[in-house]
């Protein structure tokens, strides 16, 4: 455990020293973009904040390779190496978006090249656990379709997210940390060198977030773009594969006392929501609701608009930083529930926790939907929004308002000039130069 800590703080510092650097080089490369109608930013803000974060994904890996006991994952398996060439493709993809823009379909491709790669250098699914029936093995054929459909599924699921300040980079982390506990679980508990290479990406994926999260806290200093975005995609994918695919139900068969009770164990985790995406649940559900909607308009699956989750928050009324607090707050609710259901999946406690959580969650979730009056002996600890007084004010300033739109005089429709005589006097003499 003191390896793989030392390996996320390492990921987190470089991360975050980093990224001061990148944001001055990314206003210096005019990596700044007008704000388009459906960003919520006001101001225009750099990009190209997933170099810094591939900077914290190399030092993190240079780190373990040279530690005793995670040293031996770069020597016993090539997930690692696999890892960084398709992180490295997928990032320099992301940094020529950022800068310059790049097609959709061209993305795509990209994005199943670079899968293609981890595939070839092993990083693969070889195998399924399924209920009732226990371990399915793959044909060649199959294993490369399912691995690439699952690294793409999440690069984009992650990158459709990336909307608000902090947002993808914090889901992301509370995701990667669940990930964490479960295949380091998996590692120690049960003794199963396979799952060392997902317990090692996981730690480096939390520490990258974290160093990158100081940095693009609401009001942003820096977005991590495409670039960054498809990378933690890419690499919570890659960890996910190297335990779905790589670590044999038969080697914790020992431990849980029979196969088919080995097969309840994992399938809890990966089964319910693709595999992986049970610890982005909340990323994916938004991935599969705007393809749904932007086909059912007759638009591409990849033209951008303002019907995200995100987007829907705001709506509703909450704040910036209040919607990405619930939108944390589900995706730790996903995360976490199914490690638990993975340690004990018949425990009733479990249940009535996840179901008290959800109604909690719901109700903040409408809590702008509803403005109860509070009383006036409670005005001076309640919320401004929910003071009497406070919302008399409004209304009548609103009503003043209005009152003085409907007096000013109207505007002449071809000098657009009107009564000047509330406007202070603001002439100047006239400069004999002109």
């Amino acid at each position: 455990m003191r390896e793989y800590l030392l390996t996320l703080c390492v990921s987190a510092a470089v991360t975050y020293l980093l990224t001061g650097p990148v944001r001055k080089f990314a206003i210096a490369a005019g990596a700044m973009p007008e704000i388009r109608a459906r960003d919520v930013h006001r101001e225009p803000t750099p990009r190209l904040g997933g170099i810094a974060m591939f900077g914290g994904l190399c030092a993190g890996l240079l780190v373990a390779a040279h530690l005793s006991n995670i040293g031996d994952v770069f020597r016993l398996s090539s997930e690692p190496r696999a890892l960084l060439s398709g992180a490295g493709l997928i990032w320099l993809l992301g940094v020529l978006d950022d800068k310059w823009g790049v097609d959709a379909l061209i993305k795509l491709g990209v994005q199943m090249i670079a899968a293609g790669v981890m595939v070839w250098q092993g990083l693969t699914i070889l195998w399924l656990p399924v209920p009732g029936i226990g371990t399915v093995a793959l044909t060649p054929v199959q294993s490369t379709l399912l691995t690439v459909a699952l690294v793409v599924i999440t690069i984009n699921a992650v990158n459709f997210v990336d909307g608000l300040d902090g947002l993808a980079a914090g889901m992301v982390c509370i995701a990667s940390i669940a990930f964490f506990m479960y295949a380091y679980r998996m590692w120690y508990g049960y003794g199963v060198e396979a799952a060392a290479p997902a317990t090692l990406f996981s730690a480096i994926l939390i520490g990258m977030c974290l160093g990158f999260l100081p940095h693009n806290i609401h009001p942003a200093r820096i977005f991590m773009g495409d670039s960054g975005s498809m990378l933690i995609g890419l690499v919570l994918a890659s960890g996910a594969i190297s335990i779905t695919g790589q670590v044999d139900p038969d080697a914790i068969t020992d431990f849980t006392g029979s196969t088919r009770q080995t097969v309840h164990f994992m399938v809890p985790v990966y089964m319910p929501l693709l595999l992986p995406l049970t610890m982005i649940a909340i990323p994916a559900a938004d991935l599969v609701l705007a393809v749904v909607r932007r086909t059912w308009k007759g638009q591409s699956p990849f033209a951008a608009d303002r019907g995200h989750l995100h987007h829907r928050l705001l709506e509703i009324g909450h704040s910036h930083s209040r919607a990405v607090l619930i939108m944390y707050f589900w995706a730790a609710l996903f995360a976490f529930s199914a490690v638990a259901f993975s340690v004990n999946s018949s425990s009733l406690w479990i249940v009535l926790v996840i179901v008290a959580l959800s109604a909690v969650g719901l109700v903040v979730l409408l809590l702008p939907r509803v403005r109860p009056r509070a009383p006036h002996w409670a005005e001076a600890i309640v919320p401004p929004r929910y003071r009497r007084r406070r919302r008399r004010l409004a209304a009548d300033a609103a009503a003043a308002e209005r009152e003085m739109l409907a007096d000013r005089p109207a505007l002449h429709g071809s000098t657009a000039i009107g009564d000047r005589s509330r406007l202070p006097d603001r002439r100047r003499p006239v400069d004999s130069h002109h």
